[in-house]
């Protein structure tokens, strides 16, 4: 179905309008038809597609029908310059008019789609624009039509529907809206038909908002039912003639007035108008000679008023509306029932009671008895003795007041009722007697044990403890002898012994709860099971551990496990005895059971608390008591569960610190073994647990700032300890690195956190590359070194930010992670590597050390660039020679590494580097070793027979003139041997002689050699 959409119309279009009357200077007749076509634009803007096109063009026409008839007035207005004011008067007759179009294709729509979701909205356009309609603007509109709108509005909403219902605002709404367009047609002429329908539904529409809140408008309504009523009136008079003959209308006319009256008053109240509420009332009060039958419903309207005024403490108006309920009441008894008389009555003495229970005391007592005289109630009776109390009767009195319901047979419950309210009030004496009485009065009856319960109860509860005794002792013997108390009345004892128990637990007189206990003990049969009693023998054995009593506990214990093994206090009980016993096993196996308990899917459901807060709370008691006895191991297990079921962060993290002080001092002295790692998998789970929660605890904001800090900087150095003491098991130490990085991000970021997150982070990159070393697949291998990166990235930013901090040159981190990343990217066979590479080649103060460790990563499998390995090398030996004073173990090192790449073992690689260019760094060595002491022997030793074989080498490729040049440097290097130089010498001299000789022999035979 189509929805109704209403436009505004814009402010720029009404502008237009007003300023149209420059074009009507200078049309002169055609202006009306100007202003006709702009009619027709608003119509489009305004209803949209609200009205069909049928009626657009209808409501065009009619428009223009009434502009044409009125071109002599605008001629005349142009003469004297026209004003503003005017159009916009006209224009708001046009609103008017063009809203009742809209109102009325609503309505039909509204009529014929009763059942659409958009009923509400619709609703609530009629009730807006209803204000803007006036009947002026209405003309040519029959009030026919209007009237047959507003009753079928009417009807519409007043009929019930199954599909949808309509709100009792949105009736009042509908209503008013019917009620507004019916007013538009009335007139003095109006017939007595019209004026009574116009009468009726201005007074349902009052009421009904009123019903729903809104006595405001309502009073709008009621005041033009009241005029209405006055006029029907006077058209009732004018057309009777004699005085009988008038006295039936008048008759009718009175109800309605008093209708309207009685609604104009609960509109009063809900304004919290008193006295115009009770002018109303009291006027309707004065009618009731003269329509009789209207005293039923003004009683009860007062009741009402009566009530609501009480709930809000207005004693002295709600005193006002019962009297007159009850004084109208009596008017009419033959409708308003006695024990209605009689509740009024008894609301009013309670309004005096609490208004003021000394100054209106004769008035309550009064009201009271009346009440009873009028219908004998229990309540009123109750009442009775209650406003006695209040005025300090004296106990004969008293005791009389209460024999006399025993005397009209009132039940037993009730006279216990009475006796209790008596004792309540401190008048034991009376109370105690009266209760003598019923006992003796109802000593026949089945229920008897009711009196004797409440009797025990008052007497404990004015602490007559030995009377409280000996009347428990004879109920006891009775129940055994076969006197039994019911069914019922047994838990009721229970409840007392135990309640009385519980006091004196309270106050540790433990003995005297033991006693109490006992006696609800002996009520229950040897072979009974039953969940209370386990609860029963938990309590006595808890007293028993009070006094120091352990057997008894421990024999209390055991029946309670008897009837309930799962039960978490049970377990906890059981768990206290084997602390107290030294028994951690047992004490372990309880915790245990406790977190078994815990974690089970189903719990059995019984009378005794097994949520989880319970467990967690016996689980922080269990920790408490193992460390009050030195039970170090049993509370470690304690806290560790608490820990981990916890749902409070800050008691989840004094658990931890509790557990870690326990377990830090004896992690040293556990040698290295699987049972060490189990150990510090379970400590790496208390910190993943802490982390989780000091998380929880950022999230919420639940710490303060210094709290917060507090806790994190205490767990993270826990976690860098840990981590410490884990060089043997790099795996698990990164795991603690990284967990102390995670913590000390809670941390202000100052100096000293911020080289504990470099220091965590390097480590856990370093063991990261370790591992990929290591790595039996190249997706392990992948993986850890991808992690490596992340953590290298992360260390790289906060190591920018550490330098702004202070001077860090001496620091090697920089240089680190350098490695690290070239490491990573190399091995992954990074296509960016080049690029990474020209910013290193850059970096001033590049050592050495560096760059040769780059050449050895370069070459370290999967990864193999040794085009990048020679050019570092080539670097670092260039700085080597740059020094003042080289260093010629870290020289020979390096030349070493160069030369071993230039020419590795086997055959030199003469294609791609030149035997002339190796020869060079030969030469530079040899020219350090003859300048310089402390050259390394065996690097000596080295590069002779380097140079050696590759002169050998170039003899077998018969490039003799080399390979002698090569052999001489080997002698050369001889020379330079120290305690080795006579082992090699012989031999050498021999070799080189007879290398010579073919030489010279493979020379005459040849033309060229090169």
């Amino acid at each position: 179905m189509s929805t109704y959409t209403f436009h505004t119309i814009p402010k720029t279009v009404c502008l237009e309008l007003s300023g149209t009357p420059v074009l009507a200077a200078s049309l002169q007749g055609s202006h009306w038809r100007v202003k006709a076509s702009w009619a027709g634009l608003l119509i489009d803007v305004i209803v949209g597609e609200e009205l069909s096109k049928r009626r657009r063009l209808a409501l065009r026409a009619r428009f223009a029908e009434r502009a044409l008839c009125k071109s002599a007035v605008l001629a005349e207005a142009r003469a004297r310059d026209l004003k503003m004011g005017d159009v916009g008067f006209r224009f708001m007759d046009f609103k008017a008019l063009l809203s009742f179009i809209v109102i009325s294709e609503i309505t039909e729509n509204l009529i014929v789609k009763d059942n659409s979701p958009d009923i509400p909205e619709v609703i609530d356009r009629l009730f807006t624009d209803i204000v803007n309609i006036n009947r002026e603007s209405m003309a040519d509109i029959q009030d026919a039509q209007i009237e047959e709108m507003a009753v079928n509005l009417w009807n519409w909403a007043v009929t019930k529907r199954v599909d949808f219902v309509i709100t009792e605002e949105q009736k009042a709404k509908l209503r008013h809206v019917a009620c507004k367009l019916v007013h538009m047609c009335e007139g003095s002429a109006a017939s007595e038909e019209a004026i009574r329908r116009q009468i009726f539904m201005n007074m349902r529409t009052g009421k009904g908002w009123v019903d729903v809140g809104n006595a405001i408008v309502a009073d709008e309504f009621f005041q033009a039912a009241m005029a209405g009523l006055e006029q029907l009136y006077v058209k009732l008079m004018q057309r009777s003639s004699t005085e009988a003959h008038a006295t039936m209308p008048k008759i009718a006319v009175e109800r309605d007035l008093f209708k309207v009256l009685s609604y104009q008053a609960e509109s009063a109240i809900a304004q919290e108008d008193f006295q115009r509420a009770s002018t109303c009332v009291l006027r309707c009060k004065d009618m009731l000679m003269r329509v009789p039958r209207m005293a039923g419903s003004l009683h009860s309207l007062c009741y009402n008023f009566g009530v609501e005024t009480y709930q809000k403490n207005k004693y002295e108006e709600s005193s006002f509306w019962l009297s007159q309920s009850y004084d109208i009441g009596k008017m009419d008894e033959s409708s308003v029932e006695p024990e209605m008389l009689a509740k009024v009555l008894r609301l009013l003495a309670t309004t005096y009671l609490d208004w003021d229970d000394r100054e209106y005391y004769d008035k309550a007592i009064s009201a009271v008895n009346l009440a009873n005289k009028e219908h004998l109630n229990p309540a009123g009776l109750f009442l009775k003795v209650k406003i006695l109390l209040k005025g300090r009767t004296a106990d004969e009195e008293l005791l009389e007041a209460a024999m006399e319901i025993l005397y009209l047979d009132m039940s037993l419950d009730f006279c216990l009722n009475i006796a209790k309210l008596l004792v309540d009030h401190e008048r034991e004496s009376v109370g105690f007697r009266f209760l003598k009485i019923i006992c003796e009065h109802f000593k026949s009856s089945e229920n008897i044990g009711k009196a004797q319960l409440l009797h025990i109860h008052m007497l404990l509860q004015k602490k007559e403890e030995l009377l409280a005794k000996e009347k428990i002792e004879k109920i006891i013997i009775d129940h055994q002898t076969g006197s039994q108390l019911t069914t019922e009345l047994v838990p009721c004892l229970h409840n007392i012994l135990w309640k009385k128990a519980a006091e004196s637990f309270e106050v540790q007189d433990y003995a005297d709860a033991l006693h109490w206990y006992y006696c609800s003990l002996r009520f229950y049969a040897f072979d009974q099971m039953d969940l209370d009693l386990a609860k029963l023998q938990r309590n006595m054995a808890s007293c028993y551990l009070l006094l120091e009593q352990v057997e008894k506990a421990k024999e209390a214990v055991k029946e309670a496990e008897r009837y309930d093994p799962t039960n978490i206090f049970t377990q906890f009980y059981i768990f206290k005895i084997a602390i107290l016993e030294r028994n951690s096993e047992k004490a372990l196996q309880a915790i245990t059971a406790l977190e078994n308990l815990l974690t089970a899917k189903e719990q059995e459901e019984n009378d005794i608390l097994t949520d989880k807060g319970s467990t967690v709370m016996l689980l922080s008691l269990a920790a408490q008591f193992a460390l009050e006895n030195e039970q170090q191991i049993v509370a470690g297990k304690a806290l560790e569960y608490l820990a981990q079921y916890s749902e409070d962060p800050q008691q989840v993290l004094t658990a931890l610190k509790y557990l870690f002080r326990l377990v830090l001092p004896n992690i040293p002295q556990i040698p290295e073994s699987e049972n060490k790692k189990k150990e510090m998998n379970r400590l790496l789970t208390c910190l993943n647990t802490a982390l989780l929660k000091l998380a929880q605890y950022f999230d919420g904001e639940l710490l303060t700032s210094d709290s917060r800090t507090n806790e994190a900087h205490w767990f993270r150095k826990i976690a860098w300890n840990l981590a410490v003491q884990c060089d043997k098991d790099p795996v698990t130490m990164r795991e603690f690195f990284i967990l102390s990085y995670k913590l000390s991000q809670f941390c202000p970021s100052d100096q000293v956190i911020l080289i504990a997150q470099k220091t965590c982070l390097l480590m856990a990159a370093a063991v990261d590359l370790e591992q990929g070393r290591k790595a039996s697949t190249t997706f392990e291998q992948v993986m850890l070194l991808n992690r490596a990166l992340q953590q290298i990235h992360k260390c790289r930013d906060i190591w920018n930010l550490l330098k702004e901090t202070g001077d860090f040159s001496d620091d090697p981190c920089e240089t680190l992670l350098l490695l690290y990343e070239f490491e990573v990217k190399a091995k992954l066979n990074d296509p960016l590597l080049d690029s990474f590479l020209e910013s290193v080649w850059g970096l001033p103060h590049l050592e050495s050390k560096t760059l040769e460790t780059i050449a050895s990563l370069a070459m370290e499998m999967p990864a193999y660039y040794p085009s990048i390995a020679l050019k570092a090398l080539k670097k670092a030996l260039l700085l080597h020679k740059k020094k003042e004073s080289i260093d010629v173990l870290k020289y020979s090192k390096c030349v070493r590494s160069l030369v071993n790449l230039l020419v590795p073992d086997g055959a030199p690689s003469a294609v791609f580097h030149p035997l002339e260019e190796v020869w060079g760094y030969f030469e530079d060595a040899l020219g350090l070793i003859s300048r310089t002491e402390g050259y390394p022997e065996t690097e000596i030793l080295w590069l002779m027979i380097k140079s050696w074989n590759t002169g050998i080498f170039m003899y077998n490729r018969s490039k003799y003139v080399s390979a002698e040049r090569w052999c001489e440097l080997a002698l050369r290097f001889l020379d330079h041997l120290g305690s080795l130089k006579t082992i090699y010498e012989t031999q050498m001299n021999v070799l080189y002689s007879e290398l010579a000789e073919a030489v010279d022999k493979k020379k005459g035979s040849l033309l060229h050699e090169e």
